[in-house]
């Protein structure tokens, strides 16, 4: 089967490439299109020849274009969504380097843009089971305490779900949390929440832009089963001195941006802090004011352009998390990412991007017992260097390809000990891996109505010493019991090795200029996963590398779509149908947590097993206008089948939602007032539920069912969120831009259950303390325990430009 992948992708390389022999000597146009305001480049922007229907590039997510040509004079227009368009005249007679800066559109700036390429690419684009937010969109929609987070606008597209109230982890096409790559600026983040998932990492103040890929993903990208969510942060205005924030009831910004030398170099500072902790050293009771809440963010980012052929970028994230409960227990998590960048352009159709990375997430905990004090703590890091090439060679034809070498060290969990203790730490070893990629990839522009996306990624995975593996009697459950040696691995040794093809293929048919129709298939492979049998998403969740029992997931994904726009693409429609099979799922036995946490043998917890994810997306959008907005629904079903779990009959994953609903819209009531709101529909979390009680030394005790697997059902999930936006009256001159932005997150009130314990209640009150008064009943009962009822909140948004001369 690998070599019949291959043989079709060289053959549909060599076949889309064979005519370019024949073809007369062509000539490049190529530059750069930027942000005339800003000096930002432009990702997505195109330029179209009106000689030439159909003819035409994209910017990449540097703002760089090529467009072969032959030689003549042509009328080229340029165009970006909220932009106005231009026109230049060329006499195209040799290799031509033109940069372009567009104007904004002040007319266009008020709309919600979704998506900053041409208004009708959802439709002519080859892409499909992606989608680009704009941090304009993202600001639109309402927030939990007015803080605005990318994560939780994603959340409302079809095809994506959340964990559940109040949680930023993503659940795309039926893949766990973990099996999302999140990239910042190429980056990997490993934790991408603060606040045990209330809210992101990413401070929108310093994005530039996003886009998720649920399928039909580009040969470039690997690592994850699911989803790529790759972002960029901002450059920095290389024009002006720009300082920007907001202050609202649990955060406050401030984003400081402009040139080092003007129109060659910028630089961008963005920091977010919440003040929880501030406001409880206000209390006088000790019990509260002696407690710590709060997390920061800190962006930063700086490039420099050498000359027309080279520039440079470095980028950082540092970003934590803290929670204290007096002296007696902290929780710490964060991380720190750097990004170094090298852009250089051998040719007008050579493009070349190289990336030195490094990713740090670090999460532990203090604690403290009758007799001792303790410190738990570990790490995942992660060493990247990349070489990535674009080849434009052909008005018909642009190629990418490139190679990708990453270490990883995985930190075993280590607990310290202040003093004495009877308690004997588990040592747990660290583990090494390499992971190697290389790729090709090709778009071909067969003609104006059938364009092919297509390529091929080989990834290589050595788990490597130093480090031990434990033998089992052969045939036998992998038990403490059955253990039968151990083998001792030095440093750099090989420990396991796999490795195989990861073939992709996107097909776009245009119908009319209003319609078409889309395929896609990606294979993808994952060779690290988080090991919890946690029911929620915690900040201590262990990551481990594929070894010698613990194979790498596989995933498998078909899709087909229509896309239709109407009245000159104000309104987009699309339906999607996805399927996706995976081989190697892992899930965990029932126990104790510490049974995966401190363990060196964590084969014993593991069980594997397959899975499928099935299911249709309904998605309509209107871009343009003063009502703006979009309706997304999801019709799926997602599935596991283990073996030692549930009896080894199928059962639906935790995240299995039948049903997906949401509704985003925007109004513009004038210049100063916008409302917005969100509501949200989906079928409830897929738990294990007890089918009895037993009564233990007078204690009420739940009991399981393990052949019933998440056989039950949590009340359904519904939410609206409402907002209003209030700005300053514009004033000729006026350097300080203001807004309000008032918002109610639940309106109504709705208590979404957040979890349900099975416990002991006093006198039908779940609150009753025993201790302190007199107990009439004792029932065994279910409880429901909801976060959130209803949310005001108002924020405070400004924007400080320099003197205009």
């Amino acid at each position: 089967m690998k070599r019949v992948y291959l043989v079709l992708m060289i053959a549909a390389l060599l076949l889309s490439l064979g005519v370019h022999a024949q073809q007369q000597q062509r000539l490049t146009l190529s530059g750069y299109i930027r942000d005339a305001s800003s000096g930002e480049e432009l990702i997505g922007a195109t330029v179209q020849v009106v000689e030439l229907p159909g003819t035409g590039a994209t910017t990449n997510i540097y703002g760089y274009y090529a467009l072969p040509l032959p030689a003549g004079n042509y009328t080229l227009r340029y165009q970006y969504l909220g932009y106005q368009s231009i026109e230049r005249q060329l006499n195209l007679a040799s290799d031509t380097r033109l940069d372009i800066e567009l104007q904004p559109d002040e007319d266009q700036l008020e709309e919600v843009v979704i998506t900053g390429e041409r208004k009708d690419a959802n439709v002519s684009e080859v892409g499909m089971s992606r989608e680009k937010l704009s941090v304009e969109a993202v600001k639109k929609v309402p927030a939990l305490f007015g803080e605005v987070d990318v994560l939780r606008t994603i959340q409302l597209l079809p095809g994506v779900q959340t964990a559940g109230e109040g949680t930023t982890g993503l659940f795309v096409r039926g893949g766990a949390a973990d099996q999302n790559l999140v990239l910042l600026d190429e980056a990997t983040v490993y934790n991408a929440s603060h606040l045990f998932g209330f809210f992101s990492v990413f401070n929108p103040d310093a994005i530039k832009n996003l886009e998720i890929y649920k399928g039909g993903i580009p040969a470039r990208f690997g690592g994850r089963l699911s989803s790529i969510l790759d972002i960029q942060m901002k450059e920095g205005n290389n024009k002006e001195y720009v300082i920007s924030g907001g202050v609202g009831l649990i955060a406050s910004r401030l984003t400081v941006e402009g040139p080092i030398w003007k129109d060659r170099s910028s630089f961008i500072v963005s920091g977010r802090r919440t003040y929880a902790d501030i406001f409880l050293r206000l209390s006088p009771n000790e019990n509260i004011n002696r407690n710590t809440l709060y997390f920061y963010d800190f962006n930063m980012k700086a490039n420099l352009i050498m000359n027309e052929n080279n520039r440079f970028y470095v980028s950082g994230y540092f970003g934590r998390d803290v929670l204290g409960l007096e002296d007696f227990f902290s929780l710490d998590w964060g991380n720190t990412t750097l990004t170094t960048r090298w852009n250089h352009l051998f040719n007008d159709r050579l493009f070349l991007n190289t990336s030195l990375i490094f990713s740090n997430f670090s999460y532990g905990f203090t604690g403290e017992s009758a007799t001792t004090q303790f410190t738990w703590g570990s790490t995942m890091r992660e060493y990247n260097l990349k070489s990535a090439f674009t080849y434009y060679l052909n008005e018909k034809n642009t190629l990418t390809f490139g190679l990708s070498s990453t270490f990883r060290r995985f930190g075993a969990p280590v607990i310290n000990f202040q003093s004495e203790s009877d308690f004997e730490a588990p040592a747990v070893d660290d583990r090494y891996a390499f992971e190697n990629a290389v790729y090709v990839g090709n778009e071909w522009k067969a003609s104006p109505k059938f364009t092919a996306e297509y390529g091929l990624r080989y990834s290589a995975f050595n788990n490597i010493g130093p480090g031990s593996v434990f033998l089992y009697e052969e045939g036998a459950e992998r038990t403490e019991e059955t253990k039968a040696g151990t083998i001792s691995f030095d440093r750099f040794e090989n420990i396991q090795f796999y490795h195989g093809l990861e073939p992709r293929m996107g097909l776009r048919y245009l119908l009319n200029e209003q319609s078409s129709v889309k395929a896609s298939y990606n294979r993808m492979r994952q060779y690290l996963q988080v090991a919890s049998n946690a029911t929620a998403g915690l900040p201590i969740e262990r990551w481990i590398p594929a070894d010698r029992y613990i194979r790498p997931l596989i995933a498998d994904q078909v899709a087909l779509g229509y896309f239709r726009n109407f009245k000159q693409n104000t309104f987009e429609t699309s339906v999607e149908v996805y399927y996706k099979w995976m081989d190697n799922l892992v899930d965990y036995k029932l126990g104790d947590q510490a049974n995966i946490l401190f363990t060196n043998n964590i084969e014993t917890e593991a069980l594997e097993g397959k899975g499928w994810a099935y299911g249709a997306e309904f998605l309509v959008r209107k871009n343009i206008g003063t009502t703006t907005g979009w309706i997304g629904y999801t019709l799926g079903r997602t599935l596991r089948q283990v073996p030692g779990i549930n009896g080894g009959e199928v059962y639906p994953a935790r995240y299995d939602r039948i049903h997906d609903l949401s509704v985003v819209l925007s109004h513009e009531l004038n210049s100063r007032l916008s409302l917005s709101g969100t509501f949200v529909y989906s079928t409830g979390t897929a738990v294990s539920l007890p089918v009895g009680k037993a009564n233990i030394d007078g204690f009420i005790t739940p009991v399981y069912d393990d052949t019933r697997r998440n056989a039950f059902r949590m009340p359904g999930y519904h939410r609206l969120d409402l907002a209003a936006t209030l700005k300053n009256k514009p004033r000729p001159g006026r350097r300080w831009d203001g807004s309000w932005t008032f918002s109610i997150y639940n309106a109504y009130a709705r208590k979404n259950p957040f979890a349900i314990t099975f416990e002991q209640v006093y006198n039908q009150d779940p609150d009753f303390d025993p201790d302190e008064d007199r107990v009439r009943s004792v029932d065994a009962a279910a409880v429901k325990l909801y976060l959130f009822s209803i949310i005001p909140s108002v924020t405070y948004n400004f924007e400080i430009k320099p003197k205009r001369k």
